[in-house]
Order: structure tokens, then C-alpha cells, then sequence
């Protein structure tokens, strides 16, 4: 493409000027050079008459000119003329449709297509279908600004314009252009009608709105030249609009013709900001708009899509664009109220345009600029300057070579996993807090009551799901206001979600009715308001002031309600700035950083180094394990670095299929209990020089200064290397003849001396509990000391807990650990405060209890103290385990709370008898060998534990790895264990490890 402009000779007459909005200035002046500072890159730009802008973005070869020049001189002049044209096409119409575009590629020899609503594969196969007839391959394109799925089902969606203007790192706008491209390209399309340049300082916008990066030209055009490096770099061409600027207007072009009153000066200091930076890094094409600008075009209703002086001399002779220039589409009423079809076509040819989108008679818009190139109205060389440019950049495009679109793999190819890896990362830079007083957010302490209250008519469910994944909330609804506010009374934060559809972005504002609930709630109570809705919903908010914590996410997608949640509990910091103001309560620019804390957030596994397609093998373990009757369902949760990137639940609670097992669901933790709940609270005690690694067990427990466990060490009672008996069936001397539970020690309901219940309708006498104890204390010990796993370790480590702390074992761990850590779904006996079918049932015990357990231990022995032991009887779900698991893996702290220091987790995660086989640390099974508990696979630094029921833990601080595996293999009996025979749980961590990339 030569880099100069062939001068243009008129020949009309005044009236045909008159009406077609076109006029030549006799006189036109001479534009000196501008030169403006850009804040973000601090570099010059210089703007000059006659500059030609891009050239060296797309260079002409040779091979390029030859074939231009071969294509257009065999060319008709209505085949010309048909490559000026692009006409509108839809996947999800009917044959008639396709049909009716054959015959306008055929029988118009039009040069391009914009599909418009329909499906992927169906536009493949269409795009196919249309090239196949096109003498000349045909431009695609799509208006697709946030991602194909603005046009297309089945397709990714990525944030609008808005929301990546709160982003700071560039590099991310240049990702989301990257991966558009990428898919526009597979999809065979030459031109994304994107980004748009818009500065949208009217909140009163109807048609751009969220589609602008912002009200500030800088952030405007830093992030529109970040995503045109990454959509051009992948072989797809941007088209800047909607030029001259489209921002500052309040009715919508699609409509009528919206004014701009702003003076020459101001458009070319504001509005043309964007445009002419990214002129100068090698923008593609533009697209013109449908606008009414006095100052600029002085004839009065001529819109500046059919403007000369807009479109030839100041886009192509001031600005010294050269690249291709496309109208709006000129069935928008903002050019065709004016003009009619034909005319209208002409008029914007005739006013510098090359591609003429959307007409709406072809057959009529090609006559008449036939008729006026046959009367010398149009020169050939202003013909063949557009209709060469057009074949220069379709040999740009490859379409000197076309291929057909390869439909196999189309749809995953176009939906790629690490989507949403790029989602979560944009939406951790974007959420912007604006109001933060007394430092609310984000939210420390955990074991405060928290309420949710909804606002808003779209689905919030992932947001309240995360809310919940960090601490116990309430959701509250009433009918009336006085209702909701007596309700919530007792609460000490209320957290508020504003959600609207992403899918109705015009309409995001607040009703009357939710303005005053949320005046009213916020005048009496403490008040986290989180908007899920473009930033201009905030306009009509007046009692800022009494809301403490203001959170924008912009959008209300599933990913996006994750992150803020997220960002509400401090797994990550807020880091976006406000794209726009709003009013004069925040200005543009504004964000206010929180604070990070360690808890356990959410992403996706390639942020975390981790491959999601080797994880997905894990559906085929879990497949097996159920389908083979190892277990009716299980969860798994994988972390990695502090995130979760793998959560899922299978089968059913049993296998009766009655209910899914959900993440909520609990399970019988079984010897996890061991590692959860004694094992944190013994290492306080050691943490505060309490117990020492040689302390003996007489001083631990006076009770048994006279047995012969009285010398027991500490460090050996913790490493299962002290002699004790593995365990006592302690029940089988409580039955009777019948092998049902003795009356003699048991009754069907509760009083003072039966307070511990065994299971539904049994209760064990209390002083039971001193018959347990004396059998271990009189039980003996092997005459050789060797390893040997013991429960008896972890129930005489309760008695000694509970001696020193005066608390029972669940308060103890309660108030030390779980309502700080947010493990509100971990507890002994769970019906207290859960329904029993959120609870996975582990046995139908026909030997003891003679009854479907759920909800109460399976353990006998801990069943008979009540269902609190130090060995067994926790429940809990696969998220509040790894909680602890990371307690553990950040060394004793989490949420940026201590709880212990980092010297005990180091001598608990120590080997002390590892030269004697003991492959145990204090209270940790490390295990890593053939034999032991693990896939063989975790570095000697790991540890966790595993339960009888059907569990696994464990943690690894050399990849930072947690790996949650629960079930109830258990049911409906316990044995046979094939889930242990058949490695399901090794197997699922050998995948983990797999999936690790780096």
C-alpha cells in the first residue's frame, strides 16, 4: 500500500453536494504540528498535516502489490464496487438467510461479511460456505468487544471495556486482546470491531457506557493500545470507534443522531486522544460514527460517518490515517433518517469511507455508485483507492491463500481452559473498594455475626457459596423494611450484594425501594456494600458516608462474585481504580489497597502452576472408586500456594442415590481427628514450653503416675513409638448376651447420669469415662518397643488437654481455633447444629449400636465418650480441613494470626525415631514409602493423616500443595476397605502431582 494519498477530483454539482452532505473547503488551512504529554508512558506524540500514521505496522511486499495489482485489473467495475460492501449475516437464521447471502456474494461480488447473532460451529460452517463463492475471498467480521460471546452462544465471555479499566497492569489488557484474537482467528475472522475509544465522561450514556474504558483519555488509550498489541499480534485486525468519539453523548446513534457540542479544540485535545495514539502504534482500521458535530461539519443533520470534512480531511489528511476506514452501520437511524438506501451508501463513499457496513439495499447502493462513476462524479483513482486498499489488507489477512475453517475441535479451541485463569487474574486487579472506614474491610475476625442481605434481581449464589467458605453468614430476607431491620439487630456486619444481569448492562440501576433499604440499613448497622453492576449505579447513593466498606465489582459473573468474596476476607488485596467518577463523591482514579491476609482464596490451576487437564483425571478415579463400590461419593480439594484450584464433589451420600454429596456436606473425619483438633491445641501447650519433648506422661496425666505408661516420653507418646496397645474395643464389654447394648450401662434417653450419647436413643452412663481410662491405664505394653499406631496416644492427650485448659475438648478447639480460623463447618456431633442430611451416613452397624449412623461417630470408642475423643469424632467438609492444612503449611499461622511459632510446626514435623522405622512425626503421619500412606510421590517434608472412614490429608511445603480426599467407604460396613486395596487416594495424589507444571 503505497504511503501517500491519491488526490481526489469532485465533480458535483451544488445541489448534489447539498444533499449528500459533501462539500470541498477551498481554502484549507495548514494543521501545525501538536504535540501532547501522555501521563501513563511520558512520551511525545507529534501530530502533523499529511502524516502518514502505521505505515510501518504493515509494510508492502512485493509478492503483496503484485497480487493487488493482478486481482484489481482483472476486475469488473461491479466487482469493485462489490468489494466496498459488508453486509450484516446471522447463524441463527434460516436457509432463506444463507440464501440470500449467497446471492449477494455471488451476484454483488461483495467483499466481507460482520456476522451478528448465532453459534460458532454454524458461522464456521457458513463462513465456509460463503467463501467457497466469493471470487475474491471475503473480509469476516465480528463485533465482538468482549470476546466472541458478545455475538455468539457457546463461546467465553471476558469483562466489559469498563471493568479492564480498573486494571493497573497493562500486560492484562494486552492477555484479554491476545486470547480475543486467538479465538477470532480460529473462527476465520479478519476484523474484531474493537476496541472502542470512547471517553465516556456523560453517565448518562445509552450506548456506551460500560463499553468505555473510562472517562480519562489517558487510561482510555493506554488500555486500548495494550489490547491492540495483544488482538493484532495474533493476526486479527482492530478496529478503533467509534471516531471521532462517541463518549459525551446522551442518546444512543442506533436511535437518532446524537450532537457533540464540543469545540474543534476540545475534540481534538479529549476525543481524538486515543485515536491518534493508537494511530502511531499501528492501529488497523476505524470505524466511523453516526454523530452530529457543528464544529467540525457545519451543514446542519449531517452525520460525521457522511462527512468529507470528517472523514477525509481530518482523519486521513490532518491525521494521516491510512489504514481502512469503515462507516457505522448505515441502517442505524443515525445516518438513515437522513438519507435513503443507495444514497446513503454513496454519500459515505463519497466522504472518504472504504467499507460501507451493513447497507441496506446492495443492489441499490451499487447502482447508484456505479451511475456516479460512470458520470465522473467518482474518479477511478478514488475507486481504486479504497478497493486496493481493501485487497491489500485482505492479502495481509492470508487471503491471498485461503483456507476453510477445520471445524473438528472448533468449540474446544475457542473455550480453552485457561480462560478462566486470565478471569480470575482480571478481576483481582479490577474490584475496586472505595470506601473503607475504620478498615472494615477486609473482614479479621471471624467469629463475629455476619448477615447477607440481597438486592438486586440476578443470581448471587457463588458469591454468598465463597462468603460462606470463609465464616458462618446469615442470609436475611424480609417482606418490609422495619422487618429487616429488626432482624437485623443482633448482627455485628451486614454484608450487602447489589446484583445485576451482565447480560442487561443498559439497566443497572438501583430501584427507589433498594435505595431506601439500603439508607435505612446502613443508619443502623454496620454496612460492607458490594456492587455487582457497572459503577454508574452508584449516581444516585447519597449517604455514602454511613456505609463503611464500598466494594465495585463491576460485573456479576460467577468469577467475579469469587474474587470479591475473596477480597472481602483478605485472600487478596483490592487493587483496581474507579475508571469513572461519580458525582463528586469519588473521582476517577480513585481505589483504596487493603490489606492481604493468609487465608485460603480461589483461582484457577494455571495461576498456580498446575495443568487443569491432568487434574480433570481425577473424574475417572472417583468414577471408579464409586461405580466399583469402594465408597457412594467423596470430595477432593486440591490447593496450591494458598488457593484452591480444584474442588469437587461425586456420587451420592449413599448408595441408595437419594442425595448428591455436595462440598458442604460433612464427614466422619474418623483419625483426622487426631491431626485437626488434639494435635493444634498439644502444640499450643508445647508452643508455651508447657510440655517439652521430654516430658513424661506421669507428669502430663498424674492419674497415671502408677502405671506402667508412667515413663512414656512425650516425643515417643506423639511418634506412636512408646508400646501402646493399637486399640480396645471397649464396647464389647458393654453388651449383653444379645450383643445389644446392657442396660446395665445404657438407656434409650437422657438425665444427669447418662449425659454422653452414643448414638439415637443411647445414652452411656457417665462414669464410663473413668472405666475407659483405668483399662488403658491397666492395659500393657509391648516388651518390645517398636512402632505401632496407637489411638490410646490421642484419648489420653484429650484428659491431659482437658486437665490443663479446664475446657472440654470441642469447646477447647472452638474458642482456640475453629471460630478464628472460620471452620464453622467442623465439630463433634454435628446433629447439634446441622441437618442430618447434610451429613454423609458411614455405617449401618449391626454389632453395637444396631442403627444407620449419621451424624454420630462411627468410632465405638469415641462413640462411648460421647462422641468427643481425642482419636475420633470430628466432622467436617474437605474446605474447613484444608483451613487447618494450611494452618499448618504457613507454620502455625493463618489470617495473619499466630497461633503457634514456626520452631514448634518445624519439631512436630520432625522424624525423631527415624533411624529406629518410625516414619512419624509428632502427631503427623509421614509416611512416604511403598508401604506407607501416601503415592510414593510428596517430598519427605509432607505430612498429614488419614481416617478409617475413608480419609485423607495432606500437605507438602516443598510444592505447597494441600490434598483433601473425604468419603464414607464405610458404608453401608466397614469391611473389606477395597478403597484402601484399589489406592483410589494415591492414585488421586499421583494425578496432583502430575498436574504440577512448575
Amino acid at each position: 500500500m503505497k504511503n501517500y494519498f491519491i488526490k481526489i477530483t469532485f465533480y458535483l454539482t451544488f445541489a448534489f453536494l447539498a444533499s449528500n452532505c459533501i462539500g470541498l473547503k477551498k481554502d484549507q488551512k495548514t494543521i501545525d504540528a501538536k504535540k501532547e504529554t501522555t501521563i501513563s508512558a511520558n512520551k511525545e506524540i507529534y501530530v502533523a498535516k499529511n502524516k502518514t500514521v502505521g505505515a510501518t505496522f504493515f509494510k508492502d511486499s512485493d509478492e503483496e502489490n503484485h497480487w493487488v495489482d493482478s486481482i484489481y485489473t482483472k476486475m469488473s467495475l461491479e466487482e469493485k464496487i462489490g468489494q466496498l460492501f459488508m453486509v450484516a449475516t446471522y447463524s441463527n437464521k434460516d436457509s432463506l438467510h444463507a440464501k440470500k447471502i449467497d446471492s449477494l456474494v455471488q451476484g454483488y461480488k461483495v467483499g466481507g461479511i460482520i456476522f451478528f447473532q448465532g453459534g460458532p460451529v454454524r458461522q464456521a460452517q457458513l463462513t465456509n460456505r460463503f467463501q467457497s463463492k466469493a471470487n475474491v475471498p471475503l473480509f469476516i467480521a465480528i463485533d465482538a468487544e468482549w470476546g466472541l460471546a458478545m455475538r455468539l452462544d457457546s463461546t467465553y465471555r471476558y469483562p466489559w471495556n469498563i471493568t479492564l479499566g480498573a486494571i493497573q497492569d497493562l500486560k492484562l489488557i494486552e492477555k484479554v486482546g491476545s486470547n480475543m484474537g486467538n479465538e477470532c482467528k480460529r473462527m476465520g475472522i479478519h476484523f474484531n470491531f474493537a476496541p472502542v475509544l470512547d471517553i465516556n465522561t456523560n453517565p448518562k450514556n445509552p450506548i456506551i457506557g460500560n463499553r468505555s474504558f473510562g472517562e480519562s483519555k489517558v487510561n482510555v488509550a493506554d488500555k486500548a493500545i495494550a489490547f491492540l498489541k495483544g488482538e493484532q499480534s495474533q493476526g486479527v485486525f482492530c478496529t478503533g470507534k467509534h471516531f471521532p468519539g462517541h463518549g459525551d453523548t446522551a442518546t444512543d446513534s442506533h436511535k437518532t443522531l446524537p450532537t457533540i457540542n464540543f469545540s474543534k479544540e476540545q475534540i481534538d485535545l479529549v476525543e481524538l486522544y486515543p485515536f491518534k495514539r493508537m494511530f502511531d502504534d499501528g492501529l488497523a482500521s476505524v470505524m466511523v460514527a453516526h454523530l452530529n458535530i457543528p464544529s467540525l461539519e457545519t451543514k446542519q443533520d449531517c452525520p460525521s460517518s457522511l462527512s468529507y470534512n470528517v472523514v477525509t480531511n481530518l482523519l486521513q489528511k490532518e491525521l494521516g490515517f491510512n489504514g481502512l476506514i469503515f462507516t457505522d452501520a448505515l441502517g442505524m437511524k443515525g445516518a438513515s433518517n437522513f438519507m435513503q438506501p443507495g444514497d446513503i451508501d454513496l454519500a459515505a463513499f463519497m466522504a472518504g469511507n472504504d467499507i460501507l457496513l451493513c447497507p441496506e439495499n446492495v443492489s441499490l447502493a451499487v447502482e447508484k455508485i456505479k451511475i456516479a462513476y460512470n458520470q465522473g462524479t467518482i474518479s477511478e483513482e478514488r475507486l481504486a483507492h479504497s478497493v486496493k486498499k481493501i485487497l491489500h489488507y485482505k492479502f495481509k489477512a492470508g487471503l491471498n491463500k485461503p483456507k476453510p475453517i477445520d471445524l473438528a475441535n472448533l468449540y474446544q479451541d475457542i473455550n480453552k481452559t485457561e480462560n478462566d485463569a486470565l478471569q480470575y487474574q482480571l478481576f483481582e486487579n479490577a474490584i475496586t473498594v472505595l470506601n473503607n472506614k475504620s478498615n472494615v474491610l477486609p473482614i479479621k475476625k471471624l467469629d463475629q455475626k455476619i448477615a447477607y442481605v440481597k438486592l438486586g434481581d440476578d443470581d448471587n449464589s457463588s458469591f454468598l457459596t465463597t462468603l460462606k467458605k470463609y465464616t458462618e453468614i446469615t442470609e436475611v430476607t424480609a417482606s418490609s423494611i422495619d422487618s429487616l431491620t429488626l432482624k437485623l439487630k443482633n448482627f455485628d456486619t451486614v454484608i450487602i450484594g447489589f446484583h445485576k444481569s451482565d447480560l442487561a448492562w443498559k439497566n443497572h440501576d438501583f430501584t427507589e425501594k433498594e435505595l431506601l433499604w439500603l439508607q435505612e440499613i446502613a443508619k443502623n448497622n454496620k454496612v460492607i456494600l458490594d456492587v455487582f453492576a457497572k459503577p454508574y449505579s452508584l449516581l444516585p447513593i447519597t449517604n455514602f458516608d454511613e456505609i463503611e466498606g464500598l466494594v465495585v465489582s463491576y460485573q456479576n459473573s460467577t468469577i467475579s462474585q469469587i474474587v470479591s468474596a475473596e477480597l472481602i476476607f483478605g485472600a487478596i488485596e483490592a487493587k483496581g481504580k474507579l475508571p469513572v467518577s461519580i458525582n463528586s463523591n469519588f473521582a476517577v482514579n480513585t481505589g483504596i489497597s487493603t490489606q492481604k491476609l493468609d487465608r485460603l482464596g480461589f483461582t484457577a490451576p494455571e495461576n498456580e502452576g498446575m495443568n487443569p487437564m491432568i487434574l480433570n483425571q481425577i473424574d475417572e478415579y472417583a468414577k471408579k472408586a464409586i461405580d466399583g463400590k469402594m465408597t457412594p461419593g467423596a470430595q477432593v480439594l486440591v490447593a496450591r500456594n494458598g488457593k484452591v484450584i480444584y474442588q469437587k464433589s461425586y456420587g451420592y451420600q449413599t448408595y441408595e442415590k437419594e442425595k448428591l454429596v455436595t462440598n458442604s456436606d460433612l464427614y466422619d473425619l474418623a483419625s483426622i481427628t487426631k491431626m485437626v483438633a488434639t494435635l493444634p491445641n498439644v502444640m499450643q501447650l508445647y508452643d508455651q514450653n508447657k510440655v517439652t519433648l521430654d516430658t513424661k506422661l506421669s507428669k502430663m496425666l498424674p492419674s497415671l503416675s502408677k502405671s506402667n505408661k508412667k515413663d512414656i516420653g512425650f516425643k515417643n507418646l506423639l511418634s506412636h513409638y512408646a508400646g501402646l496397645q493399637a486399640w480396645i474395643p471397649f464396647y464389647k464389654a458393654t453388651l449383653d448376651s444379645a450383643k445389644m447394648p446392657s442396660k446395665k450401662y445404657y438407656q434409650k434417653t437422657f438425665d444427669a447420669q447418662h449425659i454422653r450419647q452414643v448414638a439415637d436413643s443411647i445414652f452411656i452412663r457417665n462414669d464410663y469415662h473413668d472405666t475407659i481410662i483405668k483399662i488403658i491405664a491397666d492395659s500393657p505394653l509391648d516388651k518390645k518397643i517398636e512402632y505401632k499406631y496407637s489411638d490410646l496416644t490421642f484419648i489420653l492427650l484429650k484428659e491431659y488437654l482437658e486437665r490443663v485448659n479446664h475446657k472440654k475438648l470441642d469447646v477447647l478447639v472452638q474458642e482456640k481455633f475453629y471460630k478464628s480460623l472460620g471452620m464453622n463447618y467442623t465439630l463433634f456431633n454435628p446433629l447439634k447444629k446441622f441437618d442430618k442430611n447434610s451429613i454423609a451416613p458411614t455405617e449401618k452397624d449391626n454389632y453395637f449400636r444396631h442403627q444407620t449412623l449419621q451424624g454420630y461417630v462411627h468410632d465405638m470408642g469415641a462413640a462411648m465418650e460421647g462422641g468427643v475423643s481425642g482419636h475420633a469424632g470430628l466432622f467436617s467438609n474437605a474446605m474447613d480441613v484444608a483451613k487447618m492444612m494450611q494452618l499448618y503449611l504457613q507454620k502455625g499461622s493463618y489470617g495473619n494470626q499466630r497461633y503457634f511459632s514456626e520452631k514448634t510446626f518445624n519439631d512436630f514435623n520432625t522424624c525423631y525415631f527415624y533411624t529406629e522405622g518410625v516414619n512419624r512425626g509428632l502427631g503427623f503421619d509421614k509416611r512416604i514409602g511403598k508401604d506407607g500412606s501416601t503415592c510414593g510421590c510428596v517430598s519427605p517434608a509432607s505430612f498429614g493423616h488419614t481416617g478409617f472412614t475413608g480419609n485423607m490429608a495432606w500437605a507438602d511445603p516443598e510444592t505447597q500443595i494441600i490434598y483433601v480426599f473425604l468419603s464414607n467407604r464405610t458404608y453401608p460396613e466397614y469391611e473389606g476397605n477395597t478403597l484402601v486395596k484399589g489406592r483410589i487416594r494415591e492414585d488421586i495424589q499421583q494425578i496432583i502431582q502430575n498436574a504440577i507444571v512448575k
